[in-house]
């Protein structure tokens, strides 16, 4: 130091520390000179001792014009030294770097104003402070003084300037500086990161594309910024990116991959729509490399199918189908199980499109890798079962065939019916509202017949007799009609002469005895008429109860529609179908003769022509009326069921024992009455009043479908009108 006061006059050191900018100006010119003699005569031993008072003496005084005359003083003798100043940056540059945290803002200016001049200087050996310079420039940008933020914007340029033309720029070294600061929300500080990001990417020789997946997310989190300009500078700076990967043979999809999905859940309709298109792309791109990732895209892929905005659900849309249409092998790190967890996760969705599309994973995975799937059944099941519930219909028309392509197999098959019939039981709304729809799509799905054996043997052995009658009348009405039940009515109506027809008959007839009036249906359908009448003649009275009328009301206004036309036309041959005329008889003098049904159906019989009895041992009454010929048959005559010779009173048509048949439907009538007794005696033990009594008693007749309308009301309703 004292070589340095020898060398520096007295005079010129005071005036670096005056208060006046121009004097500390004009000694800086004074430095400028000494310094530039003493490197021209090689003494930079002197050089070093100059520098090292203007540090110690000047800009780490306590007094704010020594410092400010201090870092114009090493600025000068940086220019002073010219060629030879690299070797002195070590002395210099520090003291600067430490002046920019200074709490006087025009020492801050100053150190930008000095840090710009020594590097127009040393240029390129600047590059060694590059870090701890970006560091700084990083802080000052965000400064609070406008002056302050001012000289740094220009210094900033000067070092991009240098940076862009540098050899010696570690890209390495400054991306951890990098990703460090990019979740910093200081608008000031985003804008001079995005600046560097975009212009670093712009120099060949620095790879930033390689670097990308350690500031994407940063680069993402800016597109939600307040800030229109800072917002318009992070998507250019991305599409430029995007770009890139596009035309490189070379990109880590996997760690982007990551990012992507956690943008796309974003709450910023610009950040979903934008990462969105990047899945998109990296989808198109990727191949291979984004298998494992399959299961984490798709969970970004579904819930954007129902995004608000349009743009978002049409790239969703399609990037799902190119998901989709990519055939990965599970061998090949292609995760099963992981998607079926996403696709059930999003069947809980609160949007339709997205359990849709849910939906149609799970089918596709089933159609592709079967066995993986039904591997991970257990997982699924419970969930596609309560998907049945679904407030939307299409729902449930999907969800139906994925059940369908699960059930070819005969054991899942058999699982499905098994769970299906466990939760009509456990959910009486979901019969009501969905079974016939349920019912009827498993029958185009899975065969009616199959479908309608299995649950028929299913419901022989229920032991909830209340819910056993519910299901077998529900089970009724679909086959008397749904169209998609049409061969099985076609085969039923066969039963006395084909085989197939009376296999299937036999195997409704065990569980259809659960419900007097779905017998009678059944008979009616198979034109098993005699035994149509005699079931009725079995009847007693605590069968004719309120939810026996009901269904005899709808299954009169059934008999009117066109399914059951085949059976009005018999109505004219008298002499063949002399049974159904009993049967119907039989059941219209179970009707209450006010009641609407009543006089549907002896308009019905009244219709007949008088012609149809010509050869009938028959006595007409003088109103006309033509049914009193059924007391005038002969109990030993021969009558004909749709083309079968049989003696009256004969057991066995076509291998049917309906003796046998009989004391079936007997037997589970008697149990369901001794079950009725039961219900009513507890009722009545645990029922403290009359109302009370009345007000517990509502919950059992809901039971029944429809049961809540009564009969004189059924009327009402068209037969193109009747519901579960």
């Amino acid at each position: 130091m004292a070589d340095a006061l020898l060398v520096v006059p007295a005079a010129v050191l005071r005036n670096l520390a005056d208060k006046l900018y121009e004097k500390r100006k004009n000694a800086a010119l004074e430095v400028e000179g000494i310094v530039k003699q003493l490197a021209a005569n090689g003494e930079h031993d002197k050089i070093t001792s100059v520098i090292n008072l203007l540090t110690s003496e000047f800009t780490y005084s306590p007094q704010a014009n020594h410092r400010k005359g201090g870092l114009i003083g090493l600025a000068a003798a940086t220019v002073g030294l010219t060629t030879d100043a690299a070797q002195h940056l070590e002395e210099i540059v520090p003291p600067v770097l430490n002046s920019f945290s200074d709490q006087d803002s025009r020492v801050r200016y100053y150190a930008c104003e000095a840090l710009y001049n020594i590097a127009k200087v040393v240029r390129g050996d600047f590059i060694i402070f590059f870090n701890q310079i970006f560091d700084v420039l990083c802080k000052l940008s965000a400064d609070s003084d406008a002056n302050v933020q001012s000289a740094a914007h220009l210094l900033d340029r000067l070092v991009k300037d240098i940076v862009t033309e540098s050899d010696q720029f570690s890209i390495e070294e400054f991306i951890p500086l990098l990703r460090e600061r990019m979740n910093v929300l200081n608008p000031y500080v985003r804008q001079f990161l995005v600046g560097w990001i975009t212009v670093l990417d712009s120099v060949p020789d620095i790879d930033m594309l390689g670097f990308l997946p350690d500031f994407l997310d940063g680069l993402f989190n800016m597109l939600s910024d307040s800030s229109h300009e800072i917002r318009q500078q992070a998507d250019s700076a991305l599409s430029e990116f995007l770009q890139e990967i596009k035309n490189s043979p070379s990109v880590d999809y996997g760690r982007m991959a990551e990012i992507l999905v956690q943008r796309a859940g974003s709450p910023d309709e610009f950040t979903r729509l934008t990462a969105i298109t990047w899945i998109n792309e990296f989808v198109k791109l990727g191949g291979d490399q984004l298998v494992p990732y399959y299961a984490d895209i798709l969970g970004a892929i579904l819930p954007c199918i129902s995004d608000k905005e349009e743009k978002i659900r049409v790239v969703a849309c399609e990037t799902n189908e190119e998901l989709r249409a990519i055939k990965a092998d599970p061998t090949e790190a292609f995760d099963v199980g992981a998607i079926l967890s996403i696709a059930r996760r999003q069947l809980s969705s609160e949007w339709e499109a997205t359990r849709i599309e849910a939906l149609h994973w799970i089918s596709t995975l089933l159609n592709r890798h079967r066995t993986e799937v039904l591997a991970f059944l257990n997982d699924i099941f419970d969930t596609l079962l309560k998907a049945l519930s679904d407030p939307s219909d299409e729902v449930v028309l999907v969800v139906l065939d994925v059940h369908a392509c699960i059930a070819k197999d005969p054991q899942h098959f058999r699982q499905l019916v098994v769970f299906l019939v466990h939760n009509f039981r456990l959910h009486n709304s979901l019969l009501e509202k969905r079974g016939a729809l349920i019912i009827r799509r498993l029958c185009v799905l899975l065969n009616a017949e199959r479908v309608y054996r299995e649950l028929s043997t299913i419901l022989e052995g229920e032991s909830d007799s209340d819910f056993a009658s519910i299901m077998v009348q529900a089970l009724n009405l679909i086959l008397l009609t749904s169209s998609e039940l049409s061969e099985i009515r076609y085969l039923l109506k066969q039963s006395l002469v084909n085989p197939a027809g009376k296999d299937l008959y036999i195997a409704l007839y065990a569980s259809w005895c659960h419900s007097p009036m779905a017998i009678i249906s059944l008979c009616f359908i198979a034109q098993t008429y005699q035994h149509a009448s005699v079931v009725i003649q079995s009847l007693v009275e605590e069968d004719i109860n309120p939810k026996f009328l009901v269904q005899l009301d709808k299954l009169i206004h059934l008999l009117e529609t066109p399914i059951f036309a085949y059976l009005r036309l018999q109505l004219l041959e008298p002499e063949r179908y002399i049974w159904l005329f009993k049967a119907l008889y039989g059941l219209l003098m179970l009707l209450p003769q006010q009641s609407a049904a009543f006089k549907i159906l002896k308009t019905r019989l009244k219709a007949v022509p008088s012609y149809s009895f010509n050869g009938m041992q028959s006595k007409r009454m003088p109103s006309g009326d033509s049914y009193q010929f059924l007391h005038h048959m002969s109990n030993g005559s021969q009558i004909i069921e749709d083309g079968v010779l049989a003696e009256d009173g004969g057991s066995s048509h076509n291998g049917i024992n309906f003796d046998a048949r009989l004391q079936q439907f007997q037997k589970m009538q008697h149990l369901h009455r001794m079950h009725f007794k039961v219900q009513t005696k507890s009722l009545n033990n645990s029922t403290p009043s009359p109302k009370e009594a009345k007000r517990e008693e509502e919950p059992c007749r809901t039971q029944s479908i429809d049961l809540n309308v009564p009969p004189h009301r059924s009327s009402k309703r068209g037969p193109g009108q009747l519901q579960l």
